[in-house]
C-alpha cells in the first residue's frame, strides 16, 4: 500500500521547491563546485537497514545531491544540449512517474504507443516531411543513431539477422558527426573500418562532392 497521506504533505514541499528552483536557477553555479569522488566520500559506504521518512528526502537531497549537481537549467549553461528543459516536461514527468507505465506494446498502455504516433505525425508535418514517414521516440541521440544504422543493415544485408554480415557495408558521415556513430558502426557489426568520415568545409558542413567521390572510389 501506498502512504499516502505522508506523500502529500512532501509531494507539495518539492514542488515548491521545484517551482522556486525553476525561478531562480541562476543563484547556483552552473557546474559543481566539487572533486570527483567527493559524493562518494559524503554518502554512507553501507546501504541503510531501514528506510527514512519521506519527510527527510527532501533535506538529504538538498544537503547531499543538489551539491553534486551541473545545472542545466541554468541560464548560462552553453555545453551540450541545454534546452531540454521546461515547465510542461516537469509536470509531464511528475504524471508519468505516478502513473508507473511501462510501453512494452500497446496492450500494456495504449495511451503511450497513441500519443507517441500523434506527437511525431505533428512533428513530420512541421518539418515538411512526406505524409508516409513514420518515427519513434528513443531516450538520447545515441539509441536513435544505433537503430538508423540497424535499420540500414538490415535493409543492405537482409540475411544479417540470421547469418550475421554476409557482406562488407560502409558507412558515410562527416568528420563532425557524433561519437555515437562511432559506437553504433562496431554494435551492429559493421566496424570501425568500414566508417568512412568526409572533411567537412571551414563551416564545419559536410561536403556532397567529397562524399560522392568516397562512394564512388568505394564502388569502383
Amino acid at each position: 500500500m501506498h502512504d499516502v497521506e505522508s506523500f502529500r504533505p512532501v509531494a507539495r514541499e518539492a514542488i515548491e521547491w521545484i517551482a522556486d528552483y525553476l525561478a531562480n536557477s541562476r543563484r547556483y553555479p552552473v557546474t559543481p563546485q566539487m572533486n570527483p569522488g567527493d559524493l562518494i566520500d559524503r554518502l554512507p559506504a553501507h546501504g541503510p537497514e531501514a528506510g527514512e521518512p519521506l519527510s527527510q528526502l527532501l533535506a538529504d537531497f538538498e544537503t547531499q545531491i543538489l551539491p553534486a549537481v551541473g545545472h542545466w537549467n541554468h541560464p548560462r549553461f552553453f555545453n551540450y544540449f541545454s534546452c531540454t528543459g521546461s515547465v510542461p516536461g516537469v509536470l509531464a514527468e511528475m504524471l508519468a512517474a505516478a502513473l508507473n507505465s511501462n510501453g512494452l506494446n500497446w496492450v500494456a498502455t495504449p495511451a503511450v504507443s497513441e500519443l507517441e504516433q500523434v506527437a511525431l505525425a505533428w512533428l513530420r508535418q512541421w518539418s515538411g516531411l512526406p505524409d508516409d514517414y513514420f518515427g519513434q521516440i528513443f531516450d538520447t541521440a545515441s539509441v536513435s543513431t544505433l537503430h538508423a544504422l540497424a535499420a540500414a543493415r538490415e535493409m543492405a544485408d537482409p540475411d544479417s539477422r540470421r547469418l550475421g554480415l554476409t557482406k562488407r557495408l560502409r558507412v558515410y558521415c562527416s568528420d563532425q558527426a557524433h561519437s555515437s556513430v562511432d559506437k553504433a558502426a562496431i554494435a551492429v557489426g559493421i566496424g570501425l573500418d568500414n566508417l568512412v568520415k568526409i572533411p567537412s568545409d571551414a563551416e564545419f558542413r559536410l561536403q556532397p562532392a567529397l562524399l560522392r567521390q568516397a562512394i564512388d572510389d568505394d564502388l569502383a
